[in-house]
């Protein structure tokens, strides 16, 4: 009887997997191919002609690889990311890395095409070289002739030596900023729990002074009747220091306009907490902190209000479904309260930038008819926002917070609670009507 003491053959499984692995690089040559073959088609040609007029709309061209490669029409940029289905932001980067591949890395380009080399290997050499001059890229890419067998130490190191080589001032400039002064204080984003993790590199004595300043602290709430560990109270006592300058009286002036500004006493934690019944029973103890962009527990927001210094400000229901038009074309805030209640990021396809940082578009022009109210207003980001006015892009909203996109050659794509979803297939794409 077989106890499972007897190694078992995987040697199918595995071979599936190598099969597997080649078809999809396959694919994804193909994509490059592709891209390549589509950059070549949307380039504005120099820099002079960086902004030019296309189809009666005013087209910029990008860069998005190195010197030397060409700039892409930006408004076609935003087309083929939303196909490729990526966010804005890396799905630019992705097409510059094939565009850096293809225009200032040859060798690297032809090997990934015949297959001796992984497309991702390729996407981490072109980031390197990403930012060198082009006799730099190009000293980089005639090393790389048969980049496969490169490893990453020894890809660091030839990119380095094509700083000193083609560009010595640059190295230079490196070198001092390497040896010059690294102090940071940084903050990661929140996590699940409602956690930051800090990352700081201070002056020696600064660090003493601040090391012995929570080490008292966290002393004396051991000596108040805090049971937390040491680590606990001294992650506590950082955040007393905090709250005590917070509770300073200053008066800063404002750079641009030269007001001045009283600093409000306390913490400043702006909290959005939908209530329901079963939150109010307990089952379902859930809110949302906006400026974390997250999830968080009634416990956890019990916990933030009960700090000392704490101003809680109750602010009345707002009803996502209410209509309160006005007349003029500029939106008022309590439209923007609304809206980004309503939805959270960006309304463009893949986009993720918050609705707090993005412009409110009326749907339907205003200059068309289109109402001054929440049902007819959309957070886009600036980029998106341009898009819409100065392309052919479109959108309808065939429902509240819901947005169906048309690209400029007919891709469309529906937007909503639950992300982008394209709605084209294969040969159902056209211009959409003038």
């Amino acid at each position: 009887m077989d106890l499972g003491t007897q190694p078992r053959t995987t040697a199918a499984l595995l071979s599936r997997v190598g099969d597997r692995i080649r078809s999809r690089n396959a694919l994804i040559i193909e994509e490059w191919e592709d891209i390549t073959a589509w950059a070549s088609g949307h380039i504005v040609t120099g820099p002079e002609r960086a902004a030019t007029i296309t189809e009666g709309y005013l087209d910029t061209g990008v860069p998005i690889a190195g010197a030397g490669a060409p700039l892409v029409s930006e408004f076609a940029l935003m087309e083929l990311v939303a196909v490729l289905g990526r966010s804005p932001d890396g799905g630019k980067a992705y097409v510059g890395r094939v565009i850096e591949c293809a225009w200032r890395l040859p060798n690297v380009y032809a090997t990934v095409t015949s297959g001796r080399l992984a497309p991702w290997r390729a996407e981490r050499i072109a980031d390197l070289t990403h930012g060198l001059c082009a006799e730099a890229a190009g000293f980089v890419d005639r090393q790389l002739f048969n980049a496969s067998g490169v490893g990453w130490a020894q890809l660091v190191r030839l990119v380095a030596e094509a700083v000193l080589r083609f560009d010595p001032d640059r190295a230079e400039a490196e070198r001092q900023k390497a040896a010059a002064d690294h102090r940071h204080f940084d903050l990661s984003e929140v996590d699940e729990h409602g956690m930051v993790h800090l990352d700081g590199l201070l002056d020696a004595a600064d660090g003493h002074d601040l090391d012995q300043a929570v080490a008292r602290r966290a002393e004396v709430l051991g000596r108040l009747g805090d049971d937390s560990t040491l680590d606990v109270r001294r992650s506590k006592a950082a955040a007393e220091l905090a709250r005590d300058d917070l509770a300073l009286d200053l008066l800063l002036p404002d750079p641009d306009t030269g007001e001045v500004v009283a600093t409000v006493p306390g913490r400043k934690v702006v909290l959005n907490v939908h209530v329901t019944d079963t939150t109010l029973t307990g089952h379902n103890p859930v809110g949302r902190w906006d400026e974390g962009r997250c999830p968080i527990t009634a416990a956890q927001i019990r916990e933030w209000l009960r700090s000392k210094g704490t101003t809680i400000i109750v602010r009345p229901v707002i009803d996502l479904a209410d209509h309160v038009p006005v007349t003029a074309y500029e939106i008022p805030d309590r439209h923007k309260a609304r809206v980004m209640l309503r939805v959270h990021t960006c309304r463009f396809p893949h986009c993720t930038r918050p609705a707090s940082r993005c412009d409110l578009d009326h749907a339907k022009p205003y200059g068309q008819g289109g109402p001054t109210c929440p049902c007819n207003e959309a957070p886009l980001c600036r980029r998106h926002h341009r898009a819409k006015t100065h392309s052919l892009w479109r959108y309808e909203t065939p429902m509240p917070a819901t947005y169906v996109w048309t690209s400029p050659n007919g891709f469309r794509f529906r937007v909503d609670h639950r992300g982008t979803h394209p709605l084209h297939t294969t040969g159902d794409t056209g211009p959409p009507d003038q």
